[in-house]
C-alpha cells in the first residue's frame, strides 16, 4: 500500500502538443514510476482552456472534482460539474476542458502505458 497526499506531488505544465493553454497536471500514481497497472492524473484547466481532439487505445475515466467543464465527442457535448464521472471508451475521439467562465479540475484514470493519439 502507498498513501500519497496531493500537496506532496509536484505540479507539471505539460503544454503542447495535446493542451491548448497553460494546464497543470499532478500525477500521484504513474505506470513508469510506480509500476502500477493504472495512471492517475489530477488535471487543472484554467478558464476556457482545453485539450485537442484525441483518442486513447484504452478506456479513460474522468472524475470531476472542481469547476465546470465540457467534454465533447464528434457527436455529443456534455457540460460537467463536481461529482460527475465521464467514461470515454477506447478509441472514442473526444476533448475535455474548462467552460469559458470557470476553471475545471478532473482526475483522469487510464490503463498503464495507454497510447494517446491527437486527432487535429
Amino acid at each position: 500500500m502507498k498513501v500519497i497526499n496531493l500537496k506532496n506531488v509536484p505540479k507539471q505544465h505539460p503544454g503542447l502538443p495535446i493542451f491548448l493553454g497553460n494546464v497543470t497536471r499532478q500525477s500521484p500514481i504513474t505506470d513508469q514510476e510506480d509500476g502500477s497497472d493504472l495512471s492517475i492524473d489530477y488535471v487543472h484547466f484554467p478558464k476556457g482552456t482545453r485539450n485537442k481532439f484525441h483518442t486513447h487505445e484504452n478506456d479513460q475515466i474522468l472524475i470531476v472534482t472542481q469547476g465546470k467543464g465540457v467534454v465533447t465527442t464528434k457527436d455529443k457535448t456534455a457540460h460537467v460539474t463536481k461529482g460527475d464521472v465521464v467514461w470515454a471508451p477506447a478509441g472514442e475521439v473526444h476533448w475535455h476542458g474548462a467552460e469559458p467562465n470557470s476553471s475545471f479540475t478532473h482526475i483522469s484514470v487510464t490503463r498503464a502505458h495507454t497510447k494517446l493519439t491527437i486527432k487535429e
